[in-house]
């Protein structure tokens, strides 16, 4: 059975972008885990959600959500927010192998402020532009202890174009490879 791949960062960080590279690089399957969400719950996107149910009931489905795709052998993007619901990390980490994708703070807030990207993400609505930079820088400050958990961190501020995200997401590809090598609790794997 394949390993399932989690990969965890905040808002704007690429684990949509660089996921989707990822999983056409190692051929599984990919999962954005909002959109599993959103499709479960019959509504058409994470912002209709929080709009209609709330974020508590958001992330109630989110927590059964990543239950159920856990063991899909699969590149599954998760939210920003993930990782910091009780329990999140340790059954990603006990299921499959986390990525933290990192970035500055700088470039998280200039590809938040893309107009469509701005759109798609509730936590931002109705500020300015400096306080979507004040929010990124700290909001990323309190998730970092969960995110730092993560089995890998990865560098991905290399995804603006589609050759340099393939080319990202082949490197994260490689060292994913000897990742299982050795496995993800340091002994040999398979």
């Amino acid at each position: 059975m394949a390993m399932t791949i989690f990969l965890v960062g905040f808002m704007g960080c690429g684990k949509t972008t660089l996921g989707e590279a990822l999983a056409r690089v190692m051929r599984l399957p990919f999962i954005d885990l909002d959109d599993y969400i959103a499709h479960k719950m019959g509504m058409s996107s994470v912002q209709q959600i929080f709009a209609t149910a709330g974020e508590a009931a958001f992330r109630r489905a989110e927590c059964d959500a990543l239950r159920e795709v856990a063991v899909a052998g699969a590149v599954v993007a998760t939210g920003g927010g993930t990782p910091c619901q009780a329990g999140n990390m340790e059954l990603m980490n006990e299921c499959g192998v986390t990525v933290w994708l990192t970035t500055s703070p700088g470039v998280i807030t200039r590809r938040l402020l893309i107009p469509e990207q701005r759109a798609k993400r509730p936590l931002l609505n109705g500020l300015t532009d400096a306080e979507v930079g004040r929010l990124v820088r700290e909001k990323l400050k309190a998730r970092e202890p969960y995110y730092s958990r993560a089995t890998l961190w990865f560098d991905s501020t290399d995804i603006e174009t589609a050759e340099a995200t393939l080319a990202t997401a082949s490197l994260l590809a490689a060292r994913l490879g000897r990742v299982a090598l050795v496995g993800n609790d340091g002994t040999a794997g398979l």
